[in-house]
């Protein structure tokens, strides 16, 4: 048996179960500033940093996309899109780290620490790509 959802309860229950914060404005502004006054962070980069990644992300990935299903061709042009959207995201990675005081140098440092102890022997392992320990993220 299939349960109907009508959308407009299912459109209810979401309000209910989202943060004030994502609900409304000023509980969102109030938690900007309490962010700001609390923390080394700078606010409005770290958010369009994040929405950068993402935004330019889904342009990249919209090349392999109609490269593999759509039958674009993987030539010249396509590449020099490709590389274009990978300096896009980059930018904005590096707007990230900046907006967490970060040194990008670290951050690359501690993606390789975290994937040799992920894969203790040097290379990819499904079974470690499945079962990951503690801690790892």
């Amino acid at each position: 048996m299939t349960n109907k959802v009508n959308l407009n309860s299912y459109q209810a229950f979401v309000q209910e179960v989202t943060s004030d914060e994502a609900n409304q404005l000023t509980p969102f502004i109030n938690r900007l500033d309490e962010l700001s006054e609390t923390t080394d962070c700078n606010i409005p980069l770290f958010l369009n940093s994040a929405i950068g990644m993402a935004a330019e992300g889904g342009e990249f990935a919209e090349i392999p996309k109609k490269v593999c299903f759509q039958g674009k061709p993987l030539d010249e042009d396509t590449i020099f899109h490709a590389k274009r959207e990978l300096g896009d995201i980059i930018w904005y990675w590096m707007n990230a780290c900046r907006s967490l005081n970060l040194d990008p140098n670290e951050v690359i440092a501690e993606n390789v620490n975290k994937l040799k102890s992920r894969y203790p022997g040097g290379e990819f392992d499904v079974h470690y790509s499945e079962n990951r320990q503690e801690g790892d993220l």
